[in-house]
């Protein structure tokens, strides 16, 4: 399970990651962004990549890679996420069959006036080359809860997401057909929005300094399964 850092921008603005560590709880990091646009100017920007990746052949027959993020940033001028699942099958033979699953769910965070226009993409690519009795599955789901005054997760959806988490983590090990894999991963994205969801109700509304940030909180779920 490869679980790679979100790259960001050059240095202001506080941004907390969190990820799911292999055989380990939610371990959470710290990293800075922003970026000058003029003498005296400077925008809070944040940007957040997420990849599983999952080649399977005929000298590993069974890959399996999976990520889980939560990327939690305050209020920014503009917000960028990417998140990938990337699986391939290659020139395995029909009497010794590949393997290949890949799943990546990313949850970003972000508020202010400018939080809905957040740049999102979430793409999922399966790919069989040469390998037709294989069974390839790529997952992406990806999350953006936007609302108009910061605030953060709490400690019960932390919670929630962890075991989410772990149950992602879990599918490593499963010899389900990919049918089940994706009935899986799918179910575990419902149960993530439901969290998120709840999160949102409670997030501060409105009524601040800037009336430009005076809007619902929104959570929207992309998925792109292959």
């Amino acid at each position: 399970m490869n679980h790679r850092k979100p790259r960001t921008s050059t240095v202001a603005r506080t941004a907390v990651s969190i990820s799911m560590a292999a055989g380990a709880g939610l371990v959470m990091t710290t990293t800075m962004a922003s970026a000058a646009t003029g003498p005296g100017i400077s925008h809070d920007v944040a940007t957040a990549v997420d990849l599983a990746h999952s080649r399977a052949d005929r000298v590993h027959l069974s890959q399996f890679d999976e990520t889980f993020r939560i990327h939690e940033y305050g209020p920014s001028i503009a917000v960028t996420a990417n998140n990938r699942a990337t699986a391939e099958s290659v020139g395995c033979s029909p009497l010794a069959p590949c393997r290949s699953v890949a799943l990546s769910f990313q949850i970003v965070t972000t508020s202010g006036r400018n939080a809905r226009l957040i740049n999102a993409t979430n793409i999922g690519r399966s790919v069989n080359e040469h390998c037709p009795e294989c069974q390839t599955f790529a997952g992406a789901y990806q999350f953006v809860v936007a609302t108009p005054r910061a605030f953060t997760l709490g400690g019960s959806a932390r919670s929630e997401l962890a075991g989410l988490a772990r149950r992602a983590a879990a599918l490593r090990s499963s010899t389900l057909p990919v049918s089940r894999i994706r009935q899986s991963a799918d179910d575990i994205a419902r149960q993530i929005k439901a969290v998120l969801d709840r999160e949102a109700a409670r997030a501060p509304r409105g009524g601040g300094s800037d009336p430009g940030a005076d809007f619902d909180p929104t959570v929207t779920m992309h998925r792109h399964v292959v």
